[in-house]
This record gives structure tokens, sequence and C-alpha cells, in this order.
């Protein structure tokens, strides 16, 4: 079975910024950035917007979803 992995979080890993970082930038708390990350909570849409301004990607690109495929 495929594991659905955060976009979110594999930009950030991409760009090298911390979701610490990230977080104090959007000015919300680190949790919250966590919270995205896990898919526990799913931002606003004037949260994702400024997400993809602050990150340099198109707004689709932190809603395509991505399967992690387990290799047997």
């Amino acid at each position: 079975m495929a594991e659905k992995i955060n976009r979110l979080k594999l930009v950030l890993v991409e760009k090298d910024i911390s979701q610490k970082e990230f977080a104090e930038k959007l000015n919300v708390s680190s949790n919250t950035i966590s919270r995205i990350c896990r898919n526990e909570t799913q931002p606003s849409l004037k949260l994702l917007r400024e997400m993809a301004i602050l990150l340099d990607v198109e707004l689709w690109e932190l809603l395509v979803p991505i399967k992690k495929r387990h290799v047997s």
C-alpha cells in the first residue's frame, strides 16, 4: 500500500528550509506547520497562497499528492 507524502514537507527539504524557520517567516506557530506537514490539518487558502509565494513555487505544487512506494 502506498503512503502519502506531504508535498509541503518535501518542498521544505528541497529548499533547505526548516519548519521552524518557515513558520517564523509566515508568522504562524511551528506547531501549525508541523501539523500541516503531518497531514493532521490543512492550511487555509490564504495561508497556502502565502506558503507558495514564500517558497517561490506554484500553488498547485503544494497540492499535488505524491505517493511513496514500498519496495519489496
